[in-house]
């Protein structure tokens, strides 16, 4: 018979996606940091409060799924895959934690990556955080390193194992590993963490391939075959870093073409970015009156900001004595009740393979602009929006993707190199557009496709171009 105490100091969740999800808790008697603690924070408990599909939940009425739910598929997966890949990372670097303590850095990292978000998400970063030259992934960090710092430092265990003796989990590693852009500095760090930094921004993550998974499944769609098992099954390191095998770049194009359906037909649809475009008009004003503070400085008033407070607090100005309260709610009350302002009277695909053609690829106001030009008079003044939501559904460059970095081995050749990458690529499309225009009617739908087409698709228009 098996020794029952196995099943103490572990719990499960029940997930839709991975069926269980396990995390430690304080064994019986035992006073000890565990994941409990984490996903128990005010932190993490605010992330229940967050969507994760901002405004496509108004279109898909089922995804009314959180970021909480997907921090802890992201959880899991760090988990599996960090099982998985230890005995080539230790194969190539010797010095390099035990695997119970990489198991548990991943699995914390990948639990905490979202915890800056704001309300509506994305959106957010960009109306609100962007203005202060921060993003989810920099408030982030200062939140994992200052408000979780001692919880993480005095995890010892992993679900499956204790760490080695002395080994202990800096915060700073994974705030580094959640982080975007060219403000890491590597030289830091040691080189097995920066050998971790594809799976959390890389082009398949612990972070996308639950959110793939877990959105399409919450939204009812359906995506085809997503064989994420193979894909971290062919998955292994190797001296030059992240590595896959050649057999998994078929489960690597299911991916991709995946998310990129996702893109195109939910975080892109066309009710959900004409939502987004008549959210923009009034959000800045809604958060200078919540929230008039940098998130990154104000962490105490922050953790109250959430989907739920922002929603709650509009309800209640439509009798405010406020004017700037009382001009917001109707216009707050319209996209609560899903009344869409803005009516889509074009829609274009455009890819890179277009743009190269001669075709125009430019910013929206310039694109606004010279389709009024191509209006007739007595309509060129009519209120439209133009909208052109880019998604890179693979590096532009796969010799050039920095900390995203991978590697294919040819078990034919034995060689090792990310060469192989643009063959596969040249299946895959580098950019995909989604350029459209919204008005307040349909009223001049056939005029203004007409003049959107005839400055979008004749090659001797000189618009400056955005490639």
């Amino acid at each position: 018979m098996s020794d029952p105490t196995l099943y103490e100091g572990i719990a499960l969740i029940a997930d839709p996606i991975h069926s269980y999800i396990s995390f430690t808790v304080p064994g019986k008697g035992v006073r000890e940091k565990t994941e409990k603690e984490l996903i128990d924070s005010l932190w993490m408990q605010r992330l229940r409060y967050i969507y994760q599909l901002q405004s496509a939940r108004w279109v898909y009425p089922s995804a009314e799924h959180s970021r909480f739910q997907h921090s802890l598929g992201a959880m899991h997966l760090a988990g599996r895959f960090a099982r998985h890949l230890y005995p080539t990372l230790r194969g190539v670097i010797k010095d390099c934690p035990s695997e119970f303590y990489i198991e548990e850095l991943l699995r914390v990292t990948a639990l905490l990556h979202d915890i800056g978000h704001g309300p509506f998400g994305h959106f957010f970063d960009d109306n609100i955080l962007n203005e202060y030259e921060e993003t989810h992934e920099t408030v982030g960090q200062r939140i994992i390193k200052n408000g979780l710092g001692d919880i993480i430092k005095n995890i010892k265990r992993s679900p499956n194992g204790e760490f080695e003796p002395g080994e202990r989990i800096d915060p700073d590693y994974a705030a580094f590993l959640i982080g975007k852009g060219p403000n890491k500095d590597p030289h830091r760090y040691p080189r097995w963490l920066l050998f971790l930094q594809p799976l959390l921004s890389g082009i398949y993550t612990v972070d996308n391939m639950d959110y793939v998974l877990r959105d399409s499944y919450m939204c009812g769609v359906a995506i085809g075959p997503v064989d994420i098992d193979r894909l971290i099954y062919y998955s292994f390191f190797t001296d030059k870093g992240l590595t896959l095998h050649r057999a998994g770049l078929s489960a690597l194009n299911m991916f991709l073409n995946a998310r990129l359906y996702m893109y195109t037909n939910v975080y892109y649809h066309r009710t959900t970015r004409a939502i987004d475009l008549h959210l923009k008009e009034i959000f800045k004003d809604t958060i200078k009156i919540l929230f008039p503070y940098n998130p990154a400085e104000r962490p105490d008033k922050y953790i109250h900001l959430t989907d739920w407070s922002l929603l709650e607090a509009v309800r209640g100005w439509g009798h405010r004595k406020d004017s700037d309260k009382r001009n917001l709610y109707p216009e707050w009350m319209k996209i609560l009740s899903r009344d869409v302002k803005w009516k889509m009277a074009y829609d274009r695909t455009l890819s890179l393979n277009e743009i190269e053609k001669g075709r125009r690829f430019i910013y929206p106001d310039e694109l606004e602009r010279e389709i009024r030009k191509n209006l007739p008079k007595d309509i060129r003044k009519i209120s439209f929006r133009v909208d052109m939501a880019s998604q890179d559904p693979r590096p532009l460059n796969p010799l050039m993707m920095g900390d995203r970095q991978i590697y294919v081995y040819n078990p034919y050749t034995r060689d090792i190199s990310k060469e192989a990458l643009k063959e596969f690529f040249d299946y895959i499309p580098a950019k995909v557009v989604l350029c459209r225009l919204f008005t307040l009617n349909h009223q001049h739908d056939p005029l203004i496709a007409s003049a959107a087409d005839k400055v979008l698709l004749h090659e001797e228009n000189s618009i400056k171009t955005n490639v």
